[in-house]
């Protein structure tokens, strides 16, 4: 046991005097500059004699040890439940206050095994409270040797089994005593037998922990994507980070209908020991990559077995699907086409990676998937492929981007030529997925195959949670540096407001519209005298980019030559364009601290932006395009506007930027009125549902029905006054 022990570092008033120097007229909102990562390690155990529970905590930034404290918490094992408290609210405590007094900012934690068996809710609780990326290690209490490549020098191997080879199971070291008594100067051995295990005291455990938690983060200090054998993409670095612990924080974030669809699927499926496979192009970046996360994750948790697989990516590939994803929504040049050598190396790609997968022991050969969903329309390939191998599986394919059905019919046109070499394959799946948008499905599809399925969105994960404002400023500051990095305007937050929009820099994304509306904004403030010039609000654009999408540099360029034109030079100051690193709580706070979201996509899919933006009560104008109008309720959450008309969105923007009442008001209702069906939770329900048809032997045949419609029937679980739900009337999804 290590003696107790408090923290002895010693934060600087000058360093303190000197970050908190933003101007700021609110009170409530924190404003340090700058706040430094940390990382922590956090170990526990009971003591021999069960009298007491040694919790250490050791404080790392990234090269060194800075700091550590180690206590002694009473135990009581009669009061398991008090106990897990005392133990959890000891750490939260702790962390925070270092944090506060040092102006630093926790970033991930190492815990120990043991510690998790006694404090059960620990991790979830410093993911939710200190946004703190908790990973699990199983550290002993007693010194391993480690294993070695054969190349490492001065092992020599022994009769204590303290050295083994590469790969064989770490052993323990053992102390010989005797020796002590030989060499002068060295303590007694105090009746220690020999050969006993070399003791690892709770604060070697804690460094330990911080140390391997390290390891876990990559560039921009964001968590490592991990990808397995097969390209499998193993969530969370193989279920090492635990985000939530407690599936009562979902069961929490949802309806009771709901939740209790969700446990009676998963009880059947866990029952029958169904396989369930997702495959799409990207693991990371992109809407269809951060529902995989979240979906995985929470399948995992309710020990459902379920697996995500991407193939190698390849940059000349994803330049054809971007441009065929342009040409089928109708926003690409007239003159671009898909050229036959494209296709016969879209097609080598997707075999290639296909075989990987329907090689003896892969997701995809017998033994393996006993269903399959296919994502993305770079992955269609696939199909045919499954069907050769395993006839017997069922195929769900989802089609997530819009498809010009008034177009893909159209003969010699770039649309049909796309379209007729996707679905080509397509057409040998069982079900089409459609998001449930007017005109969405090409009249090729058989009506009886089509069901409806929106995007989903996490409400626990970085993009959506609440951040504590200590958190919330160290993301601000963040972005802050990122635009001095890039030598971009800087965002006035928190001394100004400012009006969002975050999407990908796509043609599609109306990016054009939102420059020109904020203009008519500014110009209504200007001409009605309503506020000075450093109360008005400035504009942010700014969104991730993704592996798959080679045109993001291109529109970027263009946004800002637009920005510098003689038309918005004027305002070139208040407008701040970024494509951001892949951090989740980034857009999260960025998207928390704004006034007013907007989304005027001239063309889109379903964009759960709109849906995330409501959640964080922000009111959202936003266009009549793809599923947007199903998640606004026009003039209670947000207002609707047609494609192009910039005024009437500059209209809504002053109304709202004006009349505290009205934005009130509508925040309020945005918050409350959010349904079920874009959240993981809801959006698992329609996963699971259709696995366990399946497995059943049904043949499921839809007939544009909603997927959660026939989920929620099946399971006895009827939508209940007042619940939030996705309008469904005045939809003809086939073109």
């Amino acid at each position: 046991m290590a003696p107790p022990h408090s923290f002895t570092s010693k934060p600087s008033d000058a360093v303190r005097r000197r970050l908190s120097s933003i101007s700021t007229n609110r009170p409530n909102v924190q404003a340090f500059s700058s706040l430094t990562p940390m990382w922590a390690g956090i170990a526990g155990s009971l003591l021999a004699n069960k009298a007491g529970f040694e919790l250490a905590i050791s404080v790392h930034d990234s090269v060194y040890n800075t700091d550590f404290s180690s206590t002694i918490l009473p135990y009581d094992a009669a009061q398991s439940d008090k106990q897990t408290e005392v133990i959890e609210s000891h750490v939260i405590s702790t962390l925070r206050k270092f944090s506060s007094e040092h102006l630093c900012k926790f970033l991930g934690a190492g815990v120990t095994l043991s510690l998790l068996r006694e404090a059960p809710n620990l991790c979830t609780r410093l993911w939710m409270e200190l946004d703190i990326v908790p990973i699990v290690f199983n550290i002993k209490p007693y010194h391993t040797d480690s294993a070695t490549r054969t190349n490492i020098k001065h092992r020599i191997g022994s009769a204590t089994g303290s050295f083994a080879p590469s790969g064989a199971e770490t052993p323990t070291v053992y102390v010989d005593p005797s020796v002590l008594g030989q060499t002068s100067g060295l303590l007694s051995p105090g009746g220690v037998q020999q050969k006993l295990p070399i003791p690892c005291t709770i604060d070697e455990q804690a460094d330990s922990a911080a140390r391997k938690a390290l390891m876990y983060f990559g560039p921009g200090n964001n968590p490592r994507l991990s990808i397995g054998p097969r390209n499998q993409v193993t969530v969370d670095a193989a279920g090492k980070i635990h985000l939530i612990d407690d599936l009562d924080t979902y069961r929490n974030s949802v309806s009771e209908g709901t939740w209790n669809a969700v446990v009676q699927l998963a009880d059947e499926l866990r029952e029958k020991k169904v396989k369930i496979g997702f495959f799409s192009s990207t693991p990371q970046g992109g809407g269809v990559a951060l529902m995989r996360h979240a979906l995985i994750r929470f399948l995992t948790l309710l020990d459902v077995d379920a697996a995500w697989y991407v193939p190698n990516p390849s940059p000349s590939v994803f330049r054809t699907t971007k441009n065929n994803h342009n040409i089928l929504q109708g926003v690409a040049a007239p003159t671009l086409r898909l050229t036959q050598e494209q296709k016969d190396n879209f097609d080598a790609w997707i075999l290639k990676n296909g075989l990987r997968w329907t090689a003896e022991g892969g997701p995809l050969a017998p033994g393996g998937v006993n269903v399959a969903f296919i994502d993305d329309p770079q992955m269609p390939g696939l199909i045919p492929l499954i069907r050769k191998v395993r006839p017997e599986v069922p195929i769900v394919y989802r089609s997530h981007i819009e498809i010009r059905s008034d177009l893909v019919h159209k003969e010699g046109s770039p649309q049909e030529e796309v379209w007729k070499y996707l679905w080509n394959n397509i057409q040998h799946a069982d079900l089409f997925i459609s998001h449930p948008v007017n005109k969405f499905v090409p009249s090729d599809v058989p009506i009886e195959k089509v069901c409806l399925l929106g995007a989903a969105t996490d409400w626990l994960d970085g993009l959506n949670k609440e951040l504590d404002p200590w958190d919330s400023q160290y993301y601000m500051g963040e972005f802050r540096s990122l635009c001095v990095k890039e030598k971009m305007s800087e965002l006035g937050w928190p001394r100004r407001d400012y009006v969002i929009q975050i999407a990908r820099f796509d043609p599609s994304k109306g990016i054009p519209n939102v420059i020109d509306s904020y203009a008519k904004f500014r110009e209504l403030l200007r001409t009605k005298g309503k506020l000075d010039d450093d109360e008005t609000p400035q504009l942010l654009v700014c969104g991730h980019g993704a592996v798959d999408d080679p045109d993001a540099s291109i529109i970027y360029d263009q946004v800002i030559k637009l920005i510098h034109s003689d038309a918005y030079r004027h305002l070139a100051e208040d407008i701040i364009v970024m494509r951001l690193p892949p951090s989740d709580q980034l857009l999260n706070a960025l998207m928390a601290n704004s006034k007013i979201a907007l989304q005027l996509s001239t063309r889109e899919g379903f964009e759960v932006k709109v849906s995330e933006a409501l959640h964080a009560s922000k009111p959202v104008i936003a266009s009549r395009t793809g599923g947007i109008p199903l998640q606004i309720q026009h003039g209670k959450s947000g207002y609707l506007c047609d494609v192009g008309d910039n005024d009437a969105v500059a209209g809504h923007l002053y109304n709202l930027y004006t009349d505290d009442k009205l934005y009130e008001t509508m925040s309020n209702f945005a918050r409350r009125n959010v349904s079920d069906e874009v959240s993981t939770v809801g959006n698992a329900a329609a996963w699971l549902y259709l696995a366990v048809m399946y497995s059943r032997g049904e043949k499921i045949r839809p007939h544009g029905q909603w997927i959660n419609d026939l989920l929620r029937k099946e399971t006895g679980q009827p939508y209940r006054e007042g619940e939030p739900k996705l309008p469904r009337g005045g939809l003809d999804v086939l073109g």
